[in-house]
């Protein structure tokens, strides 16, 4: 392990990276960028000010601070490529690159690629045009959008006209962007069981479950996560 490490990101993901990694006695020091309040010199955790949205400069930084390992968590910038252009410029750097990226940041794609690898997946289709889109037939649907810096959106729509109202935000009003993607509504436990490899081992992390929805009782609009926890007694 490097003895100064970069985390790029600002939410609780970077946070508790940070937090875990300034544990390591092999850790001198950890740089969040841009980071938050939590992040904000705590003990052998400080935030940075490099601006993450030009690789070239981040790549500098990390020179100059000679940093062993960056980690990214946010999803814009991997999509964008930063793991990549780092790479290029000899910086070790932990995450997806931006092909691999997209399995989260792209969901047509995503779901292309189950379907095309026989991974079982809800039923799907994606469209360009509202009028398509609000005949989709599934008994419960999931309105899925991906708008500007990879920010997505999620609607789970009760009844055929709220799907039509999520399809009309998202493609007439262009909140969210110009493609959406319904698929049926499975209904059920959803878990998240995550692995590291390095293209020849793989080591599982115990699953754990998020909170998606804003209110109790699975009420409320979706949420990029309001939380998890883990282990799950589901399984």
């Amino acid at each position: 392990m490097a003895d100064r490490v970069l985390v790029i990101g600002s939410g609780g993901r970077e946070h508790a990276l940070a937090w875990k990694l300034a544990q390591s006695p092999h850790v001198k020091h950890v740089f969040v960028a841009p980071g938050n309040a939590g992040t904000a010199d705590n003990g052998k955790i400080s935030n940075s000010a490099v601006l993450v949205s030009n690789h070239t400069i981040v790549t500098q930084f990390c020179k100059d601070h000679n940093i062993g390992l960056v980690l990214v968590g946010q999803e814009a910038l991997l999509a964008a490529g930063i793991v990549d252009d780092l790479r290029a410029a000899g910086v070790r750097c932990f995450g997806p690159s931006a092909k691999a990226a997209q399995l989260a940041s792209n969901i047509s794609f995503a779901k292309a690629f189950l379907d095309r690898h026989g991974i079982p997946t809800a039923r799907w289709k994606a469209f360009t045009n509202p009028q398509e889109a609000c005949s989709t037939d599934f008994p419960a649907r999931v309105v899925r959008a991906r708008g500007p810096a990879a920010r997505k959106e999620v609607t789970i729509a009760a009844s055929k006209e709220e799907a039509c109202r999520a399809v009309q935000e998202i493609m007439q009003d262009r909140m969210f962007g110009e493609m959406v993607v319904i698929e049926e509504l499975l209904q059920g436990e959803e878990l998240s069981c995550l692995c590291f490899t390095d293209g020849v081992t793989v080591a599982s992390m115990p699953p754990a479950q998020a909170h998606k929805r804003l209110l109790d009782g699975d009420q409320g609009p979706n949420t990029g996560g309001m939380g998890a926890y883990c282990p799950v007694p589901q399984v």
